[in-house]
């Protein structure tokens, strides 16, 4: 049996991922998928049905054929045991049977007219002889099927021998004398005895043509057994390598050329088995696989194409927020200075002649203008936190928060407040950005303070939760959040607080959270507080140097273990 050749394999597809983009042309519109294949003949049995039919036949005949072979091979040993152990010996014996009475007879005669001792020592040697080769060839022959005749036989011999020996040799090993009649007499008992003995070789040489016939008989049924039992093999062979051939290889080969056509690029191509079930509902599998990709790589396609659209709208509204940031950067705030400069001035030259009710609507309305002016500022900045180019380099937190601590010394001073930090890390990131988010994050800790002196505390750790990157922390006293505002302080203009018991715009911690997510990091609330004031946590990327510095010396850590 040949071995089942390898399916050719499959060129790559010639779509490429370039060839799926937003511009690239929709998938074929598939027709409706077709119900499973109806089984019908000999498609209905499984290919492990036709292989275990074909193996069940196949060992029960070569059972059958071995069998016989093994029985025709017991056959012949038999016969050719019989022949060669039982007969061939028994023939033998006869012939040494026939051997000694020759000698009895010579011996007893010459004893007769001589009277020498070693005369009738030498007969009765040929008695003892004769004796054990007729015992012997009675033995052999007890168990020889078929040889009665033979056994009667010997049984004959035998008796004529004794008769023989009773009328003639014995009267003379005794001392008779050998006259005229006893000799006569003798010669003719021999010459039965003689008959007998070549009766029962014609018998033997009859047993052993008879088992010889046998012989040969059951070798050539030996023979044949053998020869069926190959041709069984050769013919069980070649029906394996046939049903191989007809229930594997044809229908992986079909089926091979439809999926390389589909994968050349021909996605509305069907595909359809044949020969056994297994491939029939194989095929029918990945039709259904084919046609439900093909129907989700076009809703992909269009959803691309959607999104392609929508990418190309978000482009232009970009671009005409980035031409209103600059209106309001220049057309709304120099308007909105110029009012609070004009109401400055009209407070100076005519304040003493103003009422206080003229001077408090003069103030509200300079309070105002700033107001709007810090909020058109903060939505500026807000706006532009990752829409301008990302500048990445290591900064300094701890040098960061001096220079925060710096720009916050009006704050501080005011307030008494106390910042304070652990040795804080380098990372990567945008300089200014996170600048702002520490000014946001402590200058919140500032202003919602209570009646004690602001006391800000910043750490940094390793996160648990996200490897390759720091997590800091801000702790202060100050009046708190409640855990269940934890979202909404996020989000832009919600405010706790009314303006004029802390002031501010609403967006610092928007901003912060949007700082935050632009280096990649999160920020939170931290629930688990405990004592006065808020703790926010939030986490940004670890420097490069650090990182593989932090490997190496996980490395060496593991090796240490190892050697220990």
């Amino acid at each position: 049996m040949t071995a089942a050749p390898r399916p050719a394999e499959l060129p790559e597809p010639v779509v490429s991922a370039g060839s799926m983009s937003a511009s690239s042309p929709l998938p074929p519109q598939l027709a409706p998928l077709r119900p499973p294949t109806q089984l019908r003949g000999l498609s209905r049995i499984r290919l492990g049905q036709w292989f275990y039919t074909t193996a069940a036949a196949l060992t029960v005949l070569m059972a059958i054929t071995v069998t016989l072979a093994v029985l025709a091979l017991q056959g012949y040993n038999q016969a050719r045991a019989i022949l060669i152990d039982q007969i061939d010996p028994a023939a033998l014996r006869q012939f040494q049977l026939t051997t000694a009475m020759e000698e009895q007879d010579s011996a007893i005669r010459a004893y007769a007219r001589h009277g020498r001792d070693a005369d009738l020592k030498a007969y009765k040697d040929a008695v003892t002889a004769e004796r054990q080769a007729a015992a012997a060839m009675t033995r052999q022959l007890a168990a020889v099927p078929g040889a009665e005749e033979t056994r009667r036989r010997v049984d004959a011999a035998v008796a004529a021998i004794a008769v023989w020996r009773e009328r003639f040799a014995g009267p003379l090993a005794e001392g008779a004398q050998l006259t005229r009649d006893s000799n006569e007499t003798g010669r003719m008992l021999f010459r039965q005895v003689n008959a007998a003995n070549s009766a029962t070789q014609r018998e033997l040489t009859r047993l052993h043509g008879t088992y010889d016939q046998q012989l040969r008989d059951r070798a050539r049924t030996l023979y044949l057994w053998l020869a069926l039992t190959g041709v069984v093999f050769v013919v069980g062979s070649t029906a394996i390598t046939l049903l191989i051939r007809w229930a594997v290889l044809r229908p992986v080969n079909r089926l091979s050329e439809q999926v390389r056509a589909i994968a050349q690029g021909d996605f509305a191509h069907p595909l359809r088995g044949s020969g056994p079930a297994d491939f029939v509902e194989l095929a029918d599998i990945v039709d259904s696989m084919r046609h439900r990709i093909v129907q989700e790589w076009r809703a992909a396609s269009e959803a691309r194409q959607m999104v392609a659209a929508q990418a190309a709208e978000l482009r232009r509204s970009n671009a005409e927020l980035e031409q209103f940031a600059y209106v309001a950067s220049h057309d709304l705030q120099e308007p909105l200075r110029k009012v609070a400069s004009f109401c400055q001035m009209l407070e100076r030259r005519y304040g003493d002649r103003l009422d206080e009710r003229g001077r408090r609507y003069i103030d509200f309305a300079v309070d105002g203008a700033k107001r709007m002016q810090a909020l058109i500022s903060d939505l500026l900045m807000l706006s532009r936190v990752g829409r301008s180019e990302r500048k990445v380099e290591p900064v300094d937190m701890g040098a960061l928060l001096e220079r925060t601590k710096h720009d916050l010394g009006h704050p501080i001073e005011e307030s008494g407040a106390e910042v304070t930090a652990d040795p804080l890390p380098t990372v990567t990131g945008d300089r200014t950005l996170l600048a702002v988010l520490l000014q946001n994050l402590v200058g919140n800790a500032i202003k919602f303070r209570g009646e004690d002196p602001p006391r800000v505390h910043l750490s940094a750790e390793p996160s648990a939760d996200d490897p390759g990157m720091w997590e800091f922390a801000c702790r202060d006293n100050g009046i708190g959040i409640d855990p269940k505002y934890a979202e909404r302080i996020f989000m832009i203009f919600q405010r706790l607080h009314p303006q004029d018991t802390y002031s501010g715009t609403g967006i610092g911690l928007a901003m912060c959270r949007k700082i935050v997510e632009f280096h990649g990091g999160r920020i939170w609330l931290d629930p688990g507080h405990e004592g006065p004031g808020t703790t926010f946590r939030w986490t940004l990327p670890v420097r490069q140097a650090d990182t593989e510095e932090r490997a190496d010396t996980e490395s060496e850590e593991g090796d240490d273990a190892a050697d220990g």
